[in-house]
């Protein structure tokens, strides 16, 4: 049965904005993001707010629910009582555009900072050979949809703005491991996630595992090899004799 449903919408710009309180009609098997537009439709035509699929695969209605980062389309009113007053903001790391729409471009800069594939020179697209188990590996990383829910819910940033220059968060460090993983690319990526994106800052808290929507596990299956590869690197001296000599390609 539709009933009225309380919610708390952040409204406002760069300069300032406020919660502003709403009653709207929601009716059974709604998500978050169906209440937004009928608010838009009916209450508050100017309510900006990004999204795209509406399916959980584009990433672009990232915000935060109830102070938890989360996609409105995914985010059924079915998980809230019809008591509860339901508060929706826009992501806290990242600076607000208008209402719920935040500059997300610290992302893109912080994408254009990682090398890309690098195969061997000598090796043909036709001719590359890969284990059933290394494209696994690879693929679960490629489910990310670049929602940037785990940079936003990230603490490394998200409470410390000085950190954004030095640290690319999770979803970059987790790029930095999946080409580190492959098997056909010859680029020592240990090196520059440790010094140029910032891997020592994470303390694995899988805060960024807990929010993210594939369910990737970028904590355990990115983030702390990546950190023993660092910490082999530095400390195992059989490791480092054999980075040395069995030193990957370049070319």
């Amino acid at each position: 049965m539709p009933y009225k449903a309380k919610f708390k919408v952040w409204r406002g710009d760069a300069e300032s904005g406020e919660l502003r309180d709403f009653l709207v009609e929601v009716n059974e098997g709604e998500v978050v993001l169906d209440i937004i537009h009928r608010l838009q439709a009916t209450q508050a035509p100017d309510l900006a707010v990004r999204w795209n699929c509406k399916a959980g695969k584009c990433g672009s209605c990232s915000a935060e629910i109830n102070g938890r980062p989360r996609l409105l389309c995914m985010t059924r009113m079915s998980t809230f009582t019809e008591e509860e007053t339901v508060t929706v903001t826009p992501m806290r790391t990242f600076p607000v555009i208008r209402d719920l729409v935040t500059d997300v471009s610290f992302n893109y800069q912080k994408a254009r900072e990682i090398p890309s594939f690098t195969p061997p020179a000598d090796l043909a697209p036709g001719d590359y050979r890969m284990q059933q188990v290394d494209v696994q590996r690879s693929q679960e990383f490629r489910k990310c949809i670049e929602c940037f829910l785990c940079q936003n819910t990230c603490h490394v940033v998200r409470d410390h703005e000085e950190n954004k220059e030095a640290f690319s968060g999770p979803r970059f460090l987790m790029r930095a491991a999946e080409l580190e993983f492959h098997p056909l690319d010859t680029a020592d990526r240990v090196p520059s996630a440790q010094e140029d994106h910032g891997l020592g800052l994470c303390n694995i808290t899988k805060c960024c595992t807990e929010v993210c929507p594939e369910h990737i596990a970028i904590t355990d299956n990115a983030l702390i090899p990546m950190k023993e590869r660092v910490a082999d690197r530095k400390y195992d001296p059989v490791v480092w004799l054999g980075s040395k000599i069995f030193r990957r390609s370049k070319t």
